[in-house]
């Protein structure tokens, strides 16, 4: 191979290295700035979200930003499997001129027709129901997936209950004797959130006094 035709196979070569970097670099700025805006998203979809549960004029502070552990390996809060949580978990405080006005807290419906029932529920200091929203669910289109606030509003009905209204043994639905909805040829999942929801109210109560000085 002469030394020209050499020459211009090591410059083709570097040329095409160059813009194979190049590429790399632009990529992974694209992918990163991508990402960023993604978890923002997530994020500000996050915040609204529990906005929406815990109303603004019950708080002044970023949930985001005022978190605590729900951690299945320590004894900090008693009871912590009525949540239903397999794994460590996050709550968000509601704090209102800095003091405690309630929590957010995850929780499974782990009863429901076709598995999971993923939930968010905001529970005021004075121990009542601010906002229930299932996050997400695998149940039955237009039966179980009434649960959802898109299609119905039934998940409304918790707000504002609490332990005592209705009284424990009435936190079920209508057709095993207690106060909420069932949906027409679907009784296990609106019986399953509202369980969970009980039991969320349930470990509010018995851990209360922790939580309100976190």
């Amino acid at each position: 191979m002469s030394n020209e035709l050499r020459n211009s196979v090591s410059q083709s070569a570097f040329k095409l290295a160059s813009f194979a970097a190049c590429v790399g670099v632009i990529l992974s700025a694209v992918f990163a700035l991508s990402e960023a805006r993604i978890a923002e998203q997530q994020l500000n979809a996050q915040r609204q979200a529990m906005n929406i549960i815990f109303p603004a004029n019950l708080h002044d502070n970023d949930f985001i930003n005022d978190t605590f552990k729900l951690d299945l390996t320590t004894n900090d809060f008693n009871q912590l499997d009525l949540l239903g949580l397999r794994e460590n978990s996050t709550a968000y405080i509601a704090r209102s001129n800095d003091q405690i006005s309630g929590v957010i807290f995850p929780a499974i419906a782990r009863d429901g027709y076709n598995g999971d029932i993923n939930i968010l529920l905001g529970i005021s200091s004075s121990g009542s129901v601010t906002g229930v929203r299932v996050i997400s669910h695998r149940e039955t289109p237009g039966l179980g997936d009434l649960i959802d606030l898109r299609l119905s509003n039934w998940i409304l009905s918790f707000n504002n209950r609490s332990l005592r209204n209705p009284e424990p043994a009435a936190w079920t639905v209508v057709k095993n004797g207690g106060e909420f909805d069932q949906f027409t040829g679907a009784t296990i999942t609106p019986r399953a959130v509202t369980a969970a929801t009980a039991k969320a109210l349930q470990f509010f109560e018995l851990n209360k006094t922790v939580l309100l000085s976190l």
